[in-house]
């Protein structure tokens, strides 16, 4: 069966962005903190530098390449925390029914309530900026929201027949769980993770161009946007590119994890 158009895309543009962040482990065209004040503002194409440089001599497509690193690491860790600790909070909200799964889901509604920016604001003042901050923030509200997800999925499978002859065999919970309910939930978890990891990318950078995230000299696309908007008028390239490269990594991984929706549902097919 052909993929779809979707899948095809938001792959090609999702492993364009681990391939950036694979080369700037080994390599990137300038050194990344290399400040140099006689060549700062040069355009796109200029000496060596490919996409100009700053407002500081450095290297544009360095800093991009470094900031993809910085994206790809708040992105993997607040999803992972989100999905691990939000899953276990569902799968057990699925099987406590009653006054556990009622407990579970009014504190994600809760968590709802503190969106990233204003838990990272919160512990901004408590522990000073940083992207530890940011990835935190986003990991938090990323729980109700995988938790949510994971106890709408679960509950329809325990109700399914195989589920029932499981515990006339009597297979306990905790084996019914892992052995049939969350090997059936993992498609739809899998593309909410997907999704959500498009949104850290995108918070961790709205995060950082409010100054809570990345640090300097920590290079951010989100901080490459906040240093750029001085200069739109003598230097718009600085607002540019970082801006492509977020744009571009949130609709390659939005576009994948639908691509998995509609490849996994076959309701949609």
């Amino acid at each position: 069966m052909a993929a779809s158009p979707a899948l095809v895309i938001g792959a090609a543009l999702t492993a364009a962005l681990l391939l950036a962040v694979a080369v700037s482990l080994v390599w990137t065209p300038w050194p990344v903190a290399g400040i140099d004040m006689a060549g700062r503002l040069l355009p796109p194409g200029s000496a060596g530098h490919w996409l100009g440089t700053d407002a500081y001599g450095r290297d544009v497509g360095s800093l991009l390449l470094a900031g993809a690193r910085v994206s790809l690491w708040a992105g993997v860790v607040a999803v992972a925390m989100g999905l691990v600790m939000g899953a276990g909070l569902g799968l057990i909200a699925a099987v406590r029914t009653g006054w556990v799964d009622e407990f579970i889901m009014r504190c994600t509604d809760f968590g709802f309530a503190f969106p990233a920016l204003l838990t990272a604001i919160l512990l901004a003042a408590v522990y000073g900026p940083g992207l530890t901050v940011a990835i935190v923030a986003v990991g938090l509200y990323n729980i109700p929201v995988f938790a949510r997800v994971t106890r709408a999925a679960a509950g329809q499978i325990w109700h399914r027949d195989y589920v029932r002859a499981a515990r006339a065999l009597g297979r306990g919970t905790t084996a019914i769980t892992v052995h049939h309910v969350l090997p059936n939930i993992l498609p739809a978890l899998t593309v909410q993770a997907t999704i959500r990891f498009a949104i850290a990318i995108l918070a961790e950078a709205a995060l950082s161009y409010l100054g809570l995230g990345a640090q300097p000299p920590q290079p951010s696309w989100g901080r490459m946007l906040a240093e750029a908007q001085t200069l739109m008028f003598d230097a718009p390239w600085l607002a540019v590119w970082p801006g492509l490269a977020i744009a571009l990594a949130v609709l390659g991984l939005n576009l994948l994890g639908d691509g998995l929706r509609d490849g996994w549902d076959p309701k949609l097919k």
